[in-house]
């Protein structure tokens, strides 16, 4: 289905800009960086990042913090499934090439396979973020700005465009709150039904021990 005059133009704008942003950050030389944004992206590979993170506010967040890491993970599982289950299929944008935009050998990370849009990290990380900050608010800015250096640093290595990471973002944000009201909702089931079998339990009568 074409689109109208108009709006082709301003996604071909957009196409431009974004191709223009990707050119810039590689052209731009940050020696004292690239190592340090090529750890961060390896460091979220599979949500690895999350996970350890998830631990820690657990352990010394008392119930608060063992809510927020079950949604965080609640939510990157979600948000990760739907990325790149559904959007990356769709989306089917080429990975960039890193060759022709001469992004610098040191702040690569291997290319993946998979399609470029959106970005699963960025989308893992600002779900994790999203879901988390519900039972425990004061961990959201630290966990946003955490997950915003994930993302960036997916361009910085040059295996995805600003557009990519940007809506994964959008898509990961917007993933958390359905992932933390399904997690909630089948907990309160799950202990629903615990309660409703204690009655028949303590009903039982016990046996009598053989004189």
């Amino acid at each position: 289905m074409a689109l109208p005059d108009e709006l082709a133009g301003e996604r071909e704008d957009g196409r431009r800009l974004d191709l223009a942003v990707y050119a810039a950050i590689a052209a731009t030389p940050t020696p004292r960086l690239d190592d340090l944004f090529r750890r961060v992206s390896a460091a979220a590979d599979r949500s690895r990042l999350w996970i350890a993170t998830a631990a820690l506010v657990a352990a010394v967040g008392g119930g608060p913090g063992r809510r927020a890491a079950a949604d965080g993970l609640a939510s990157v599982g979600l948000a990760s499934a739907i990325a790149n289950l559904v959007l990356k299929p769709l989306g089917g944008r080429r990975r960039p090439n890193r060759d022709t935009n001469h992004v610098p050998v040191a702040r690569q990370v291997p290319m993946p396979e998979t399609t470029s849009f959106p970005s699963g990290h960025a989308a893992s990380a600002f779900a994790f973020a999203s879901g988390a900050s519900f039972a425990l608010p004061a961990v959201g800015f630290p966990l946003n700005l955490a997950a915003a250096v994930v993302a960036y640093s997916r361009v910085h290595t040059g295996v995805h465009y600003p557009g990519d990471v940007v809506a994964g973002a959008v898509a990961g944000a917007a993933l958390a709150p359905i992932a933390v009201a399904a997690r909630r909702d089948l907990g309160r089931r799950t202990a629903a039904r615990v309660r409703s079998r204690r009655p028949e339990v303590s009903r039982r009568p016990r046996r009598r021990s053989s004189p």
